[in-house]
């Protein structure tokens, strides 16, 4: 107000002169009373001294700061509130999206047929959940990486299973291809799970002919965000021996980006949760990239979380960036994470990336993810 008054009276007049020295002594009073601890109820923070000296430093010298404090920072103030109005409006548009019109069919898929049960395109927003995407544009490349090689090309019973993560549901679809001259009989996939998992059937037994092949269905249920291991063996016997016969599995791995979806929440919420949540993991940051913005870009992906810090591309000029991001899992549990980095002289990026969950495994595995692809050459880690 003072600056605005002494632009519109002009500089050096004896009213302007008179209203710099009021906001100056109400401003070193305020300094003096927040750090006098005999009158102040609570001592003065670093941030609102530092405000305090800067408004002083402003009022000392107000042509040279009147264009930043008038116009500059009443520019960025809009532009901070255009950026909150359209994220607002995206996430008004993608609620919309998840609504069921008057009359439309509702699949429940725990009251659907078991031949409709592995359906993918029965839930969309199952697959939504699980991929982070639209069911349509699912391509080879994602559904590729969801098959896991389970048997050697030189066992008897090659298997291989492709998985489907749908909300509280884990689908197998075991593929077994009888690789001698003789059939396998009894043959059955004895599974077991560590972690939140659970096996909804046992699997039944099957008869299969020289060289034929046969896909079985095997559903797991999941009962929390922590991270689980499916492992196992087929058990079968031939015509010829009564012994049984075992070939070990190799094991699956369930990864968290398969339960965590991002979400928004307002900077209260987020400072609330953040106070509250006990479990935390502090990750270093040790990447090879260069630019702050394309940094925090790699670790949203590479977490599927969702940058809560409006207009970022701001941070390339000032050499640091402080961005808050935020994801929720399918079960309920709030994920955040804060990323303080800073760029050297060099180019170098360093800094922290601290993440905050109420549940330990859920902090574990995301700062496991990040630790593991947090440079650019670095390789996917394996599942």
């Amino acid at each position: 107000m003072v600056l605005r008054f002494c632009k519109i009276r002009k500089h050096g007049t004896l009213a302007s002169n008179s209203q710099l020295a009021k906001g100056l002594l109400m401003l070193t009073s305020l300094l003096r009373l927040g750090e006098h601890q005999a009158k102040a109820k609570a001592k003065l923070d670093r941030d609102s001294r530092q405000r305090i000296l800067t408004c002083i430093h402003a009022l000392l010298h107000p042509e040279a700061v009147e264009e930043a404090f008038l116009a500059k920072c009443r520019e960025r103030f809009h532009g901070m509130l255009q950026t909150y109005k359209a994220i607002d409006n995206a996430d008004e548009g993608e609620d919309l999206d998840d609504h069921k019109e008057v009359d439309d069919v509702i699949a429940i898929r725990q009251l659907s047929a078991e031949k409709e049960l592995h359906d993918v395109n029965a839930d969309e927003a199952g697959v939504k959940k699980a991929v982070g995407a639209d069911a349509n544009t699912l391509d080879i490349n994602s559904k590729l990486s969801r098959v896991y090689q389970l048997t050697g090309f030189a066992d008897s019973v090659y298997a291989e299973a492709y998985l489907t993560v749908l909300d509280y549901d884990i689908l197998l679809d075991i593929l077994v291809v009888n690789q001698t001259d003789e059939a396998l009989q009894k043959l059955t996939v004895e599974l077991n799970t560590s972690g939140d998992l659970k096996l909804s059937d046992r699997v039944q037994e099957h008869t299969i002919a020289p060289h034929e092949s046969k896909t079985i269905n095997v559903s797991i249920k999941v009962s929390s965000t922590e991270s689980g291991v499916i492992f196992g063996n087929i058990v079968y016997s031939t015509a010829k021996g009564v012994d049984k016969k075992i070939v070990v599995l190799n094991s699956i791995h369930m990864d968290i980006m398969d339960y965590i979806h991002p979400a928004t929440c307002t900077d209260v919420e987020f400072r609330s949760m953040w106070a509250e949540f006990e479990w935390e993991n502090k990750v270093s940051v040790n990447t090879d990239f260069t630019d702050l913005s394309e940094y925090l870009n790699h670790i949203v992906k590479i977490t599927n979380m969702k940058c809560l810090t409006p207009d970022v591309e701001q941070y390339r000029e000032c050499g640091f960036l402080a961005a808050n991001l935020y994801a929720c899992s399918i079960f309920g549990e709030d994920a955040l994470l804060n990323l303080s980095v800073e760029q050297h002289k060099s180019g170098k990026i360093t800094g922290y990336v601290r993440i905050r969950s109420k549940t330990q495994g859920v902090a574990l595995s995301l700062g496991d993810k990040i630790t593991s692809n947090q440079r650019k050459d670095a390789k996917p880690a394996a599942k």
